[in-house]
């Protein structure tokens, strides 16, 4: 491969993206459930847009860091939206990282919760605990940690997802699947992300965008060539959508029995083998943690600089008010709340960045149509 290109650097760059999309939502289910499997058929063709769109943003995100080095990740803000606008997405997506690290809170409180019987704060806490000591180690550590447990993690949902598919094959007709769809919409009992699967797509990418941006922007400007960071978005973005459609038709299967669970994967676990949900309820805490982490370190690095002593007191500070907030609301409801808003004014941004590609497109053709005009 290229000199330019290492293939460990590239799958590290991977395997972070991936860490970090995982989160309570993925690794619990309940992001997967409310944003394509309680769509039904659609919802698939949703989960397909979202692969192309990650795509397009994991690359875009790294490779402008790797060129523009910014001071602060956070900066790509204000390289795809101006000044003005760029403040606003920057001091907006500080604060919906802050809250999703709630809600990573609230999801590990619920999976032990759950499975184990333990008190809420059990799970919440631990997480607080381990986030808060791995930020405090700074970016690099951060990004070598999770870029290794995050594939594990997809793999394992992967590998769930395809024994629950097979055990519920018959239960994927649309002679069950539609009947309990309109089941489950008539009693209230099924939670969606949107009207319809196409907004929740774009909604889904755009509050995954407002937890990548400053992340990847400043992983970006470690790589050794563009090429290096773009195959790592690409790669990172496309297992974890092949990752959340194997687990949304998983899910589907079984739709009636997850609807209404906290926890829809530690059902398709315990419906392989009651053995599983135990081993896989400690999978999903270490999925929450490989997003709280760098969730909690976009804040802290956005007001204070990287390992500085400002940086670790403003990290501890997060990190209890966080565990506060996020144990003191059911984990559900902050998904549907917290992801669902957010995603709107993500999907702002993901539109002006299509802009801006759109007019650096044309601006180069034109450039090239000027330049042969100039020779002729």
């Amino acid at each position: 491969m290229n000199k330019n290109v290492s293939m460990k650097t590239v799958i590290t760059f991977a395997g972070a993206v991936v860490a970090f999309l995982i989160g309570s939502g993925f690794a619990t289910g309940q992001e997967v459930l409310q944003y394509f499997a309680s769509y039904g058929y659609w919802g698939i063709a949703g989960a397909l847009l979202t692969l192309v769109l990650l795509i397009y943003v994991c690359s875009s995100f790294l490779v402008v860091g790797r060129r523009e080095n910014f001071e602060r990740g956070s900066d790509i803000y204000k390289y795809y939206c101006g000044n003005k606008l760029g403040i606003f997405f920057d001091y907006f997506s500080t604060f919906f990282c802050f809250l999703s690290f709630t809600v990573m809170i609230s999801g590990a409180g619920a999976t032990l919760n759950q499975h184990y019987e333990l008190p809420v704060y059990v799970g919440g806490i631990l997480i607080a605990v381990l986030a808060l000591i791995t930020v405090l180690m700074g970016l690099s550590r951060i990004v070598d940690v999770i870029g290794k447990i995050g594939p594990a993690i997809v793999i394992i949902s992967i590998l769930l997802g395809v024994v629950s598919i097979f055990q519920n094959f018959g239960n994927l007709g649309p002679d069950v699947v539609l009947p309990a769809l309109e089941e489950l919409e008539a009693s209230g009992s099924l939670m969606k992300a949107s009207t319809n699967w196409g907004f929740a797509a774009f909604s889904y990418v755009g509050f995954c965008m407002l937890w990548l941006a400053g992340f990847l922007a400043s992983m970006g400007a470690k790589a050794q060539s563009e090429k290096e960071a773009s195959l790592g978005g690409v790669w990172g973005a496309s297992a974890f959508a092949i990752a959340v459609i194997i687990v949304a038709l998983g899910l589907l299967g079984c739709i009636k029995v997850v609807a209404g669970s906290q926890i829809p994967n530690l059902h398709l676990a315990k419906n392989i083998h009651p053995a599983l949900a135990s081993v896989f309820a400690v999978i999903i805490i270490a999925g929450i943690y490989t997003t709280a982490v760098p969730l909690l370190w976009n804040v802290s690095s956005r007001f204070t600089k990287d390992g500085s002593k400002n940086f670790r007191i403003l990290t501890v500070v997060l990190a209890l008010v966080g565990a506060f907030i996020g144990l003191a609301l059911p984990f559900a409801k902050l998904v549907n709340i917290v992801y669902v808003i957010n995603g709107y004014v993500g999907a702002v941004l993901l539109f002006i960045m299509f802009g801006r590609s759109l007019i650096k497109i044309f601006g180069k053709k034109e450039s090239k149509v000027k330049s042969e005009d100039m020779k002729a």
